[in-house]
């Protein structure tokens, strides 16, 4: 696709946890917890509250027709202000300083004053119906390939609850992640294709990472996309974890809103509309054979007049314009929707088929969608496709929508709109002074990836593992005494390889490959030993001494090689100097990794020589 004629803008967001040692507005820790650890568990129904100028937001006004009660598991590393039974505290200033850092390192400028905001969110994932923001910095940018991407706003706020299920009408959440510090980062629409959309993603990532001071692992860092093109609209991706198929998601989306352009020209070629009526159709399939109708509370159906063909119409790979309208019903706690498009099937005969026709009077060129389940849900639910059916004829909705593994998106809610933001008043502000703004800003990881290339000769991949603050610090510190090739080797890539064949590496410490690396250093063990010292490491954590006890020679290194010239007298006679790298074979195979192979080597050369003296 051209997208320059499109005219796609991509902006992304940030949203990164903060590594520090309490979370944003208590002095809980930063911990995660297993969910079978819960002390208890108390529930919540959120309600729709106006603006303080009165209006309502829409994606909380479409939540409290969804009716869902919210179950939170509580710990003993959480307290009463996750459970919002007790005001915040002052805002985290380790949490502050950071996000001064990181706003330093792009360019922006600072707030004099930082004011804390109350953002309604009333999906449940806060339990106070709202997520508290401040806004840090602003203004600032990044270079991609020679572009400037501009960085509209950095912002400090508190993490969301941890979705655990969903059971119908019913949400699970975990507290042990609400609360912990993240920094949201803005850029500007300047994005105008799916790879720079990547590359931006990948190298705001790498500058949070040169901190060295924000958590890692899966989930900790989140991409929220919004994309729109020429005659489209707005529509912000949430939560796309794996940054490599960030440019698929952005190149996905374009051409659902290609389609879905598509979708409304025809639409209005052939004058079509949706009928608002209801009917209740469960008379028309009393019969049925298929086991979702025949188990169902209430059956109900809407009319989509001049929409027969085009519910089944796919507008993103392996998704239609119905599976849209399946989307909205699955968030009203339904399992999903039928449409005459793809019937019969399912269960659902020829006859039934038409016998619903008639029940809706629709007509050949017309399109019915069926729902099941509970009555109240099934009404709230077809209201909201008939709202979503009719915006087909308008053509692109804005709205959030949640990224998939494979690319795709399905629908989450209304995009919200400017009510949902409103002052908190139970949180003082905070003055950004000359000493917080003082802040160093660190080396980047592309930088002391750079040096590291230029100084020790590593490739440039390796180069960029090890310039990570989790490796630098104590790859610098080891580099010039053991070399860095050793070094890398110990810290990555020695580990990369005991992960394969099963070892538990995640509880490998910065001082267990220190201990590895000294041994290297003092000549205490070879560097083929790094690979047994770190097997033993991974099962229990021991002292120098253990370590050495564990790898000393079955026998002495001396001994052996005397008695080897002995048992191999006539091999040395018959190939004098030659007889040298079959015996080495031998030795390296009794003492490869607990003798540095140099000092086995001048020891036996030194013995074949003395018995060749002798002959």
């Amino acid at each position: 696709m051209n997208y320059a004629d499109l005219g796609l803008r991509v902006g992304i967001e940030i949203h990164q946890q903060l590594d520090t040692r309490h979370k944003l507005f208590c002095r809980c820790p930063t911990e995660l917890r297993e969910t079978e650890d819960a002390s208890f568990e108390f529930f919540r129904y959120l309600r729709l509250k106006r603006s303080e100028l009165g209006t309502e937001d829409r994606a909380a006004r479409e939540e409290v027709m969804r009716s869902r009660k919210f179950i939170y598991k509580f710990y003993d590393t959480t307290c009463l202000v996750e459970a919002d039974e007790e005001p915040p505290t002052e805002i985290n200033r380790e949490a502050l300083l950071i996000g001064i850092q990181i706003a330093k390192m792009l360019n922006m400028e600072l707030v004099d004053e930082l004011h804390v905001m109350r953002k309604i969110v009333i999906d449940g994932s806060n339990t106070t119906g709202f997520q508290r923001t401040a806004l840090l910095a602003f203004d600032g940018y990044l270079e991609v390939d020679g572009r400037k991407i501009g960085v509209a706003t950095l912002c400090i706020e508190e993490e969301a609850a941890k979705k655990v299920e969903e059971r119908g009408g019913e949400v699970v959440y975990s507290l042990d992640r609400l609360g912990i510090p993240l920094v949201e980062i803005g850029t500007g629409p300047d994005i105008d294709s799916p790879e720079l959309a990547k590359k931006v993603a990948k190298k705001l990532g790498m500058i949070l990472r040169s901190t060295g001071k924000v958590k890692r692992g899966l989930g900790t860092i989140r991409q929220d996309v919004n994309i729109s093109i020429e005659h489209g609209a707005r529509v912000e991706i949430k939560g796309v974890q794996d940054v490599d198929i960030l440019d698929r998601i952005v190149e996905y989306e374009v051409i659902r809103q290609v389609n879905l352009l598509k979708i409304r020209d025809e639409l209005r070629r052939r004058n079509a509309k949706v009928c608002e009526e209801i009917f209740d159709v469960k008379e028309v399939f009393a019969n049925t054979r298929s086991k979702i109708l025949k188990r169902a509370k209430a059956l109900m159906a809407v009319k989509l007049e001049g929409f027969s063909g085009l519910v089944g119409m796919e507008i993103q790979p392996g998704r239609r314009l119905g599976t849209e309208f399946a989307d909205i019903a699955k968030t009203f706690g339904l399992g999903g929707i039928f449409h005459t498009d793809e019937l019969p099937a399912y269960g659902i005969s020829q006859e039934e088929v038409e016998e619903l026709r008639r029940a809706v009077s629709a007509k050949d060129g017309d399109a019915v969608i069926i729902a099941s389940g509970d009555e109240r849900r099934v009404r709230n639910a077809l209201l909201r496709i008939t709202e979503r059916a009719k915006f087909c004829l308008v053509g692109v909705p804005e709205e959030t929508r949640r990224a998939n593994e494979d690319g795709t998106t399905s629908y989450l809610r209304p995009l919200p709109g400017a009510a949902r933001m409103y002052p908190e008043t139970d949180v003082p502000p905070v003055r950004i002074d000359e000493e917080m703004r003082s802040v160093d800003v660190p080396e980047l990881i592309e930088d002391r990836a750079k040096r590291y290339v230029e100084q020790f000769g590593l490739a440039e991949d390796l180069a960029m593992i090890m310039a990570d603050p989790r490796y630098s610090e104590i790859f610098e510190e080891f580099a010039e005494s053991v070399g860095a090739s050793i070094a890398a080797r110990v810290l990555h890539i020695i580990p990369s390889q005991l992960r394969k064949d099963g070892y538990n590496v995640d509880g490998l410490g910065i001082e267990d490959f220190r201990l590895t690396l000294s041994l290297i250093r003092d000549g205490k063990i070879a560097k083929e030993g790094a690979e047994e010292v770190l097997k033993i490491l991974t099962e229990e954590k021991l002292g120098e001494e253990e370590i050495l006890s564990r790898l000393s020679p079955s026998q002495d290194l001396d001994d052996f090689i005397a008695r080897l010239i002995e048992e191999k007298r006539d091999l040395i006679a018959e190939r004098r100097e030659h007889a040298f790298k079959p015996l080495m074979g031998l030795v390296m195979k009794e003492f490869r990794g607990k003798v540095d192979g140099k000092i086995i080597a001048e020891k036996l050369r030194n013995a074949i020589k003395k018995e060749l003296e002798k002959s």
